[in-house]
């Protein structure tokens, strides 16, 4: 583990653990909204999350993925296989012409992981196809390209599925996601699917790409969930499921990072590592019968400005969560808060 005076060396573990963490955040976070405000609101959180994700990501990635230079409805399909595959996320990819290629994500969901399936409705999963593959043809500039969905593992077929087409005319808003439930994906040939060189993806560089891949969710989500139901009843929501996923993850994330000792110090001590996991500076150093993790950088919203403070205090709910998992009786505070004009964010621990 990583103390006082470590170098922030390069942490696989910590990465698998902060990946671990931000993915059941996601998966719980929605439950919650679907559980306790319903499909409809659930459902538009989903999309303005998958939009704004759509918005920051889907140009970059297809430079990136050197797939700017295809026909479109094949770069949107091969974008979405080769990006979720680096992601760790099952994808299939079959072109069937150079204006309709699909594209199929086959059960176990990645983003529903394990029984939470069986809460999802119908309109979350569609809101996620609305704010990022009907949307996919307007950023490109192309109005006659859509989406239409085949399939929805939600809805009991086996796998989310659908592809990409460029029509000979423009389509209306409400014809970019379309939905055809008779047709069927053909068979996934993976000699015939694109591939990433795999000298450019060593294991360390693949662990932070799965680790944003979760953690980019969660600076979407945390803020829209905000916006859309307001800091009172949005952060209780997000604050709510981050702290049941903090007391659900915490054996499984000190598996990962091979133990966690015992007390206020050795929760300290494994608080730090996640933080520095996450890409944050943190630092730590005892003062007293007191421990003090103090850090500069808050990366999982480094990209959000004007953020109101019921995002913090959501996902600080999260390590609230695995400290009571950890020693119920050990005490956590906020001490600084950067968001409220603090030099540093500083938690301390006894």
């Amino acid at each position: 583990m990583h103390g006082e005076g470590d170098a922030p060396a390069a942490d696989v573990a910590a990465y698998r653990a902060v990946e671990l963490i931000h993915h059941a955040y996601l998966t719980g976070l929605i439950l919650m909204l679907s559980s306790r405000t319903g499909p409809q609101r659930a459902a538009e959180i989903v999309f303005r999350t998958f939009r704004r994700q759509q918005l920051a990501r889907f140009l970059p990635g297809l430079k990136k993925l050197g797939l700017d230079g295809l026909p479109h409805a094949l770069a949107c399909a091969q974008y979405h296989y080769l990006s979720n595959q680096v992601g760790g996320v099952k994808v299939e990819y079959v072109y069937e012409s150079d204006r309709k290629a699909w594209v199929r994500y086959p059960p176990p969901r990645w983003i529903w992981s394990g029984t939470a399936i069986c809460g999802i409705p119908s309109e979350v999963s569609r809101a996620m196809l609305r704010g990022w593959h009907a949307n996919n043809g307007v950023v490109l500039g192309n109005p006659r390209l859509g989406f239409i969905c085949t399939g929805q593992t939600v809805d009991g077929q086996p796998g989310l599925e659908g592809y990409y087409k460029e029509w000979d005319h423009d389509l209306a808003p409400d014809e970019r996601l379309q939905f055809s439930p008779g047709e069927r994906c053909p068979p996934f040939d993976p000699a015939r699917a694109p591939k990433l060189p795999e000298s450019d993806w060593p294991e360390e560089r693949l662990r932070k790409v799965l680790r944003n891949y979760a953690m980019e969710y969660i600076t979407s989500i945390v803020p829209e969930t905000v916006a859309v139901l307001g800091p009172e009843e949005g952060g209780h929501l997000a604050g709510a499921a981050a702290r049941l996923i903090g007391m659900q993850t915490y054996d499984d994330v000190a598996t990962l990072l091979g133990g966690v000792e015992p007390g206020a110090a050795g929760f300290a001590e494994t608080f730090t590592r996640l933080a520095r996991g996450q890409g944050d500076d943190a630092e730590l150093r005892t003062e007293g019968h007191s421990i003090l993790v103090r850090q500069t950088s808050w990366r999982l919203m480094s990209e959000r400005d004007n953020l109101p403070p019921a995002v913090f205090e959501a996902w600080n709910e999260l390590w609230v969560g695995a400290a009571l998992a950890h020693d119920r009786f050990m005490r956590i505070d906020i001490v600084e808060r950067r968001d409220r004009g603090d030099a540093y964010w500083a938690w301390r621990f006894r």
